[in-house]
C-alpha cells in the first residue's frame, strides 16, 4: 500500500490478528514497511465502520431497550395499582426502587471480570434471557418482601449488561469514534422511557383484570415476553471482537484490529493482567475514583426518572394521563442528547459537553423548584431530563477511553458503573415531601452542580496525560 501517509505496521502478511495482539501489542512504529499497513480515512476503513455499525448498533440498541424498560416499569406499576395492593409506604417503595442498585453494586465487577474472559455473544444475551424470564415471574408477588426480593435479584443479574454493552464497544471503535454511538446506542433508554409510558398506559388500563391478574402485572409479564424474545434472537447477531467476528473478511479483521490498534500506537500497553491485578491495577489508579464520583453525582440526579410518573400526578395529570404525560419528556432529551454526541465527537471537547449539559440541568431544576406555574415547571422538568440525559452518554463515551489494557479497562468501567449507581440506592429517597418535591429539586439541582464541578476538575487534572486524548 503505497501511500505516503502515515502508516502502521501491524502484522505479518496472512497472519491472522488475535484478540490478545489487539489489546496488548506494544506500540508500533509509523513508517513503511513489510506488514500490513493502515492508513486513517480510506473509502475500505469507511465502508467497514458503517458494516461495524449495522452489525452491532441495532441490536445493542433493541436489548437497552428491554433493559431499561424491565429496570424503570417499576415507577409505572406503581402508579398502576401496585403501591395499593401491595400497602407500600412511600419509604417501602423508596426501598424496592433502591434494593435493585445494591445487588447492581455487588455483582457489577464480577460480570465484567467474567465478560473480559469470556464471549460478549453467549454472556449478554443470558443474562437478558434470566432477567426477562425473572419479569414474567413477578406475577406471583403478593408482598413487599416479595417485590423487594425480585428487585434485588434482578439488579444483580442485570449487573453486567451495561458496563458489558461498554468494554465491547470500547473494543470496536476507536476513542474520538465512541461519543455520537455512545450517545444514539444511549437513546434507547429515551425510547424506553417514552415507548414505556405507552405501553403501561395502554396495558395497565387495557389488561386490567384479565386472567385474575392486576394490570400492573401484566406490564411485568408483556415486557418480561419482550425481553425473552429480545434475548433469543440476540444469540445469533449480537458479534464477539473483531478478530474474531465471522462476518468480517480476512480482510477486513486485518483492517478492523490496524484500526484499534493505530489509535493505542501512541500509548504503551499494558501487559496481560489476571483479575486481582487488574483489580489492584484499577483500583490504585486515581481518575478511577474520580469518574465515580462524576457518575455517581450524574445517577443521583438521574433517579428522579423513577419517579416521572409521580410527578406528572404532581402536576395535575391523572391515570393514564400521568402515564402518556411522559413521553414529552424523553422526546425532547432524545433530541438534545443525540446532538451533544454529535458535537462532543465533532469538537473532541466531550468534557465541555458534559459541563454543558450539567449546567442545563442546574438552571432547569432551578426553575422547577422555583415557580408554581404547572406547564412552565413542565417544559423545565424536560430540559432539566435532557441536560442529565445528554451529560450520562458523553460522559460514558469520554471515561472508556481513559483506561488501557483489555483486564484493567473492563474493572475500571464495572467499578465506575457499580459505585456510581450506588447512587440509586440513596437518591431514590429524595422524592418523598410532596407536593412540590422541594427537597428532591434542591438536592437534584446542588448534584447538578458538583457534576459540573468534578468534571472541569477531570478535564484540567487529566486532559492531556496518558490515554486522555480526545477529552
Amino acid at each position: 500500500m503505497g501511500h505516503s501517509t502515515d502508516q502502521v505496521d501491524i502484522l505479518p502478511e496472512g497472519q491472522k490478528p488475535t484478540l490478545e495482539q489487539l489489546e496488548n501489542a506494544p506500540p508500533y512504529p509509523k513508517g513503511d514497511g513489510p506488514g500490513y499497513a493502515y492508513v486513517e480515512g480510506t473509502p475500505e476503513e469507511r465502508r467497514l465502520l458503517r458494516k461495524i455499525d449495522l452489525h452491532i448498533l441495532p441490536m445493542l440498541w433493541v436489548m437497552y431497550i428491554m433493559n431499561y424498560l424491565d429496570r424503570t416499569n417499576i415507577g409505572n406499576a406503581k402508579t398502576g395499582g401496585m403501591q395499593a395492593d401491595l400497602n407500600l409506604t412511600a419509604s417501602e417503595y423508596s426501598l424496592v426502587l433502591s434494593i435493585f442498585f445494591v445487588g447492581y453494586l455487588l455483582w457489577e465487577v464480577p460480570s465484567n471480570m467474567m465478560l473480559a474472559r469470556s464471549r460478549p455473544s453467549i454472556f449478554l444475551p443470558t443474562i437478558m434471557f434470566i432477567w426477562g424470564a425473572m419479569s414474567i415471574g413477578a406475577k406471583g408477588i403478593n408482598s413487599l418482601g416479595g417485590m423487594v426480593a425480585f428487585r434485588f435479584v434482578l439488579g444483580l443479574v442485570e449487573a453486567g449488561f451495561f458496563p458489558g454493552v461498554m468494554l465491547l464497544m470500547s473494543c470496536w471503535y476507536k476513542p474520538a469514534e465512541l461519543s455520537k454511538r455512545i450517545a444514539l446506542f444511549y437513546t434507547a433508554s429515551l425510547m424506553a422511557g417514552a415507548f414505556g409510558g405507552l405501553l403501561a398506559g395502554g396495558v395497565i388500563s387495557g389488561l386490567e383484570g384479565k386472567g385474575g391478574t392486576r394490570g400492573w402485572k401484566w406490564l411485568f409479564i408483556i415486557e418480561g415476553l419482550m425481553t425473552v424474545v429480545c434475548a433469543s434472537i440476540s444469540f445469533f447477531i449480537l458479534p464477539n471482537y473483531p478478530a474474531t467476528t465471522k462476518w468480517l473478511s480476512e480482510e477486513e479483521r486485518r483492517l478492523a484490529t490496524a484500526r484499534l490498534l493505530s489509535a493505542e500506537a501512541s500509548e504503551d500497553e499494558e501487559p496481560h493482567m489476571g483479575h486481582w491485578q487488574a483489580f489492584k491495577e484499577a483500583a490504585k489508579d486515581p481518575k478511577t475514583w474520580v469518574f465515580v464520583l462524576v457518575y455517581n453525582l450524574l445517577n443521583m440526579v438521574g433517579t428522579i426518572s423513577y419517579f416521572f410518573p409521580t410527578l406528572m400526578t404532581s402536576l395535575g395529570y391523572k391515570g393514564r394521563d400521568a402515564q402518556f404525560m411522559t413521553v414529552p419528556i424523553y422526546a425532547v432529551a432524545l433530541v438534545i442528547s443525540v446532538t451533544g454526541g454529535f458535537v462532543a465527537d465533532r469538537t473532541k471537547q466531550k468534557a465541555f459537553v458534559v459541563m454543558a449539559a450539567c449546567a442545563l440541568a442546574t438552571v432547569s431544576f432551578i426553575i422547577v423548584a422555583a415557580v408554581d406555574t404547572s406547564k412552565v415547571r413542565y417544559a423545565f422538568l424536560c430540559f432539566g431530563g435532557a441536560g442529565i440525559w445528554t451529560a450520562v452518554p458523553v460522559f460514558l463515551s469520554w471515561m472508556v477511553t481513559m483506561f488501557d489494557g483489555r483486564e484493567k479497562r473492563a474493572v475500571s468501567i464495572a467499578l465506575i458503573n457499580g459505585f456510581g449507581n450506588l447512587a440509586s440506592v440513596y437518591g431514590s429517597f429524595f422524592w418523598d415531601t410532596p407536593p412540590h418535591y422541594i427537597k428532591g429539586f434542591s438536592l437534584t439541582t446542588a448534584f447538578c452542580g458538583c457534576a459540573l464541578a468534578v468534571t472541569a476538575f477531570a478535564k484540567w487534572k487529566y486532559n492531556d496525560k496518558g490515554v486522555q486524548r480526545t477529552s
